[in-house]
C-alpha cells in the first residue's frame, strides 16, 4: 500500500485517517484515539500529511515532521468545497487529503514551539483585558444604579471610586461600598497581571531581532511585535505585502459579477486579534503621521482630505501591515523615507 497523501480529520478524543495514492483512489481508512496517531503514521514511510489549521494541529505539525512527513495545513473554509455526500468525520478526512493535492490551495506554515509559547501568552493577556472590560463595565453600572454616572475612561472611573472610599459618602451603603473595594481590589489584580504580561513582551521585543526591526514601524509597539513574530513568522508564505494585509482581513470585500466590481467595507478575514491591534496602532500614530513630512506622511495627509478618518485609520492599518511584510522579507528596519508602497 502505497500512501502519497494522508488527510487526518483532528477530534478531541478520536480523529479519522483517509489516505490517497498517487492517482487520488482512497487506499486507506483508519480511525485512531488521538494519542495513537503519531505511534501509526511514525510507521509509515514519509509522504504528505494533511490537516486543517486548529488546535492541536501545530503540535502534531512539529511532532510528525520531525518524522521526515512533508506537513500541510489549511483554512477549514478550503476543505469545505471538496466534502462529498453527508458531512461525516471520514468525509472530512478524505476532503482534507483530496484539498491538499490543489495547487492552489494555501497552507498554513507550522509554527516553531516558541511562537505558539508567544501566542498563548497573547491569549492569556487578551482574556485578562476582556475580564478588566467587564469588570469596568459592572462597576459603571452598579454606580449607575446609585444614579451615579461617570465619565468615559478607566482614570475618570478610578478617580470616582476613590472617592466613595470615604465613609461619610451617603451616597453608597456600607454593603455596597464594601463590594465597590472588593471589586476594585480585583481591578488592580488584573492590572498588576496585565502589567506582567506587558514586562515580558518588553524582554522578547529586547531579545528578538525580527521584533526590534517590527518595533520601528510607527503604529508597531511591543505587543503587536511579539504577536506578529508569533503569527506571522518570516511571511515567507506570502508573496507580497496585498497578500498579508489580505490575509489579516484588512483589505475589501469583492461582490464582482459581469465584469462590474464592487468594492465593499473590510472582510475581517483571519486572525482578529492581530487585526484590532494594527488598528488600535493606526489610530494612536496618524496624527504623528500626518505631521510628519514624509512620503507616509503625505499619504496620509491626501487620504484625510477625501475620507472620513475612521476610513483613513484601517488603510493606514493596512499600509502598516504592507510594511511589516516588507521589514520581515527584506530582514532590515523600517525606513521613513522610503515612499509609502
Amino acid at each position: 500500500m502505497s500512501i502519497f497523501v494522508l488527510g487526518i480529520d483532528l477530534g478531541k478524543n478520536v480523529c479519522s485517517l483517509v489516505g490517497l495514492d498517487e492517482t487520488g483512489a482512497v487506499v486507506l481508512r483508519h480511525r485512531l484515539r488521538r494519542d495513537g496517531v503519531v505511534d501509526f503514521v511514525g510507521k509509515m514511510e514519509p509522504c504528505i500529511v494533511a490537516m486543517e489549521a486548529c488546535c492541536g494541529a501545530h503540535h502534531l505539525g512539529r511532532v510528525l515532521g520531525a518524522g521526515g512527513h512533508t506537513i500541510r495545513l489549511m483554512s477549514p473554509e478550503y476543505v469545505r468545497p471538496y466534502v462529498k455526500a453527508n458531512k461525516n468525520d471520514d468525509h472530512d478526512a478524505e476532503a482534507i487529503a483530496e484539498a491538499a493535492t490543489r495547487p492552489t490551495t494555501r497552507f498554513v506554515p507550522v509554527k516553531s514551539e516558541a511562537q505558539s509559547d508567544i501566542q498563548a501568552l497573547h491569549r492569556a493577556r487578551s482574556r485578562l483585558v476582556a475580564e478588566r472590560t467587564a469588570l469596568i463595565n459592572h462597576l459603571r453600572a452598579l454606580l449607575l444604579e446609585r444614579g451615579i454616572v461617570v465619565a468615559q475612561g478607566r482614570r475618570k472611573l478610578e478617580d470616582v471610586l476613590g472617592v466613595f472610599a470615604d465613609e461619610d459618602d451617603s451616597r453608597l451603603s456600607s454593603r455596597v461600598r464594601l463590594l465597590v473595594e472588593d471589586l476594585r481590589a480585583e481591578w488592580r489584580s488584573l492590572d498588576e497581571r496585565i502589567a506582567a504580561f506587558d514586562t515580558e513582551f518588553v524582554r522578547m521585543a529586547r531579545d528578538d531581532d525580527t521584533a526590534r526591526r517590527l518595533s520601528t514601524i510607527p503604529g508597531i509597539g511591543v505587543v503587536n511585535a511579539t504577536a506578529l513574530v508569533a503569527a506571522v513568522g518570516d511571511a515567507a508564505s506570502f508573496g507580497r505585502g496585498r497578500d498579508l494585509a489580505a490575509w489579516l482581513g484588512l483589505t475589501p470585500r469583492q461582490a464582482t459579477t459581469g465584469g462590474r466590481p464592487r468594492l465593499l467595507g473590510i472582510s475581517k478575514r483571519g486572525n482578529r486579534y492581530l487585526r484590532a491591534n494594527l488598528i488600535h496602532g493606526a489610530r494612536a500614530v496618524l496624527p504623528r503621521i500626518v505631521a510628519q513630512d514624509t512620503p507616509l506622511g503625505r499619504w496620509a495627509r491626501r487620504l484625510l482630505e477625501r475620507a472620513h478618518k475612521n476610513i483613513v485609520v484601517v488603510a493606514l492599518a493596512a499600509k502598516l501591515a504592507r510594511i511589516v511584510w516588507a521589514v520581515l522579507r527584506k530582514q532590515r528596519s523600517f525606513d521613513p523615507a522610503i515612499a509609502a508602497a
